[in-house]
Order: C-alpha cells, then sequence, then structure tokens
C-alpha cells in the first residue's frame, strides 16, 4: 500500500456489490478519496443497509485491514490509519470488504471513476437496486432460502421468517434519499 497526500485530492466513484446476489444487491457511491476505511465502513454500514451488529475487515490483496486482536493469528493493518487512496488509486483497482464472519457477506468494491473535487456532497449515494439482506439469515445461501420462504405462503417456515423479520420484507426497496438523509447523518 501506498501513502499519499492525506488532503482530498479528488473524490471516487465506487461501486460496491454483495458478491453472489441475485438479482445484485449494489450501490453506486461518491466518497471523498482521503476517508480512512474506519470511516468507510460505516458508510457501508449505511449505504448497504447493514446495522454495524458484526466483525468487518477489508482484503486487499493478500493484506487485512480491519480492527487489529492480539488473539487474531491474522496480521491485521489498523483501518484507522489507512486511507482509501492508499489502497485504491486508479479506474477499475478493486478490494474486498467482508461483514459478519459468520454469514460471510463479501462486497466487490470497484473504483469506477476518479471526479475532481468539487462542492458536491460525499459521501453520496448516487445509485443502487435492491434492499440489503436482513442481518442474521445466514449469508447469501441463508438469504435465498429466507427469500424462498416468505415469498411461499405454503412454505413450512413462511410465518415464522415473517414473523422473525418483523412481518414484512420488500426484496425489491432500495430507497436513496433515506440512504443520503442517513449518510448525512454521519460525523467524521
Amino acid at each position: 500500500m501506498k501513502k499519499k497526500n492525506k488532503e482530498s485530492q479528488s473524490l471516487y466513484q465506487i461501486k460496491v456489490t454483495l458478491v453472489g446476489s441475485k438479482p445484485p444487491i449494489w450501490r453506486r457511491l461518491i466518497v471523498n478519496d482521503n476517508i480512512r476505511l474506519d470511516q468507510l465502513h460505516s458508510i457501508l454500514q449505511v449505504a448497504m443497509g447493514w446495522f454495524n451488529c458484526h466483525l468487518h475487515q477489508y482484503r486487499v490483496g493478500s493484506s487485512y485491514i480491519g480492527i487489529p486482536d492480539q488473539d487474531n493469528d491474522i496480521d491485521v493493518t489498523d483501518e484507522r490509519k489507512v486511507y482509501l487512496q492508499d489502497i485504491v488509486s486508479n479506474v477499475k483497482d478493486n478490494f474486498v470488504y467482508e461483514y459478519d464472519f459468520g454469514d460471510g457477506w463479501e462486497h466487490k468494491i470497484v473504483l469506477e471513476k476518479i471526479l475532481p473535487l468539487d462542492s458536491s456532497k460525499s459521501p453520496v449515494v448516487i445509485k443502487g437496486n435492491n434492499a440489503c439482506p436482513p442481518e442474521d439469515c445466514g449469508g447469501i445461501w441463508g438469504y435465498s432460502d429466507f427469500l424462498a420462504a416468505i415469498q411461499d405462503p405454503k412454505h413450512a417456515d413462511h410465518e415464522e421468517m415473517l414473523e422473525w423479520v418483523g412481518g414484512e420484507y420488500d426484496p425489491d426497496a432500495f430507497d436513496m434519499n433515506l440512504i443520503n438523509k442517513k449518510l448525512n447523518e454521519l460525523k467524521f
């Protein structure tokens, strides 16, 4: 990882895609190039719809970036000391954001565009598709089973899954305005 000037020089347009989701669950965001990865974690939680209930880390090539844990056998770089511009600087550069090691949610993050720094609000979601899966539904495979159960009133787990998720769930839902309102409330 190369270290760059920590002053924001540009805006990055990134695409975040939940690996294995069909139809794809994704968000396109504009963020400053100089955000720390702990800040990016907060942005991703809001943009995707997660609730920050689980551990996370980034994989950049064979390197791990996250919250160091002395009990962990893996060498982890402290995310509070790494900036987005340290790990991606060219269009098509990408890395992985892992959330909830039990469910194993992997998000591929691709740098799509480098934009000039202007007065635009950052971070902001400019496009996206589909709802985030519910927390603790068992990863991408559990999510598939969950959808099958809630969409079929004759399914053995239909009522139980609907009750578990709070009565209703729309897998097609994506409210960009609500996400941006919540992103605007983040304080760094």
